[in-house]
């Protein structure tokens, strides 16, 4: 038996518990090739299929308990954290808070299955005071179907290769070329689906100073402020003459979009992420005058640029 697969056979159950833990704590390592591969495993018996749903639920409810706890105690400041550290950190700000706005405690039953929504889940909870109770049972809920979904997809392929005892034996011998491919194949694809989308954010967006300029020369700007109301907890207040609308609502009031100004997207993800969705969304309808702000709300405030409270600008 070659060496790899031996070691992965004997130390299986702790592989898959300090894998998944490092994934959920926030290393951009993907744990699905990893569970593929013990879900082929189970199908020979070499492994047990239970053992590695308890190991991996075991390792997901320790790290998703960790991070609800910072969330409750530091807010979207975690939230953020967590987005810069994952390989979908153009996104999951604005999926998960959209999620938990329309879904609830139910969105934790879905999130390990989309893109970067499962690293940001558990400390959301915590920042909008979900009951820890509630928060413990959904989250177990949707780790034990996404490491099922992922562990028997790999026992079908355990299966398959039974019937087929030559194609067994040559995926044995190659077992750590073939982890490390699927590793290394999936870590790629997720990579430069996000320099791709970099690349974009960077060429259209506006700086603070050059917004600060056409503010204060009088310059007709058009501002959005596009962030989720649970970013206004920690801080309610936004840019002068700011209209505070969420990604949904600017796009039904499209047609209210000035076509004759500069009009300037704001939000608080990792890259200016939605506003620069929200960009490349309203050019596609045909506005063209509009760009993301660099650096969003949290290097307009650093800058020491003027704020407004939330309730004047959304009053006026």
């Amino acid at each position: 038996m070659p060496i790899a697969l031996d070691f992965f056979i004997k130390y299986g159950y702790g592989i898959v518990f300090l894998w998944v833990l490092t994934e959920q704590l926030g290393i951009p390592i993907p744990s699905a090739p990893l569970l593929l591969t013990a879900g082929t495993l189970t199908a020979t018996h070499q492994l047990s299929l239970w053992s590695v749903l308890g190991a991996a639920l075991a390792a997901s409810l320790l790290a998703d308990s960790t991070w609800y706890l910072f969330g409750k105690r530091y807010g979207s400041a975690v939230v953020r954290l967590m987005c810069r550290l994952s390989l979908e950190s153009t996104a999951c700000v604005r999926k998960t808070e959209g999620y938990f706005t329309k879904r609830g405690a139910t969105a934790l039953l879905v999130a390990k299955f989309v893109p970067g929504l499962g690293s940001v889940a558990a400390p959301i909870a915590g920042q909008i005071g979900m009951n820890y109770g509630k928060f413990v049972l959904s989250d177990a809920g949707g780790v034990l179907l996404w490491t099922l979904t992922v562990t028997l997809s790999g026992r079908f392929f355990g299966d398959v290769l039974k019937h087929h005892p030559r194609a067994l034996s040559t995926t044995a011998h190659f077992f750590g070329a073939i982890f490390a491919l699927l590793f290394i194949g999936f870590l790629l694809w997720r990579m430069l689906q996000r320099r791709a989308f970099l690349r974009s954010v960077r060429m259209a967006r506006l700086e603070p100073r050059d917004l600060k300029s056409m503010m204060d020369s009088g310059q007709p700007v058009f501002i959005v402020d596009l962030r989720h109301p649970l970013d206004y907890l920690p801080d309610p207040r936004t840019l002068p003459g700011a209209l505070s609308l969420t990604p949904d609502k600017l796009v039904e009031q499209s047609a209210r979009i000035p076509r004759d100004q500069e009009i300037v997207l704001f939000c608080t993800c990792p890259s200016e992420a939605t506003a620069a969705r929200m960009a490349l969304r309203l050019r596609g309808m045909g506005i063209h005058r509009v760009r993301p702000l660099r650096g969003g709300y949290d290097e307009w405030k650093k800058l020491g640029y003027p704020l407004v409270d939330i309730a004047t600008t959304t009053a006026a």
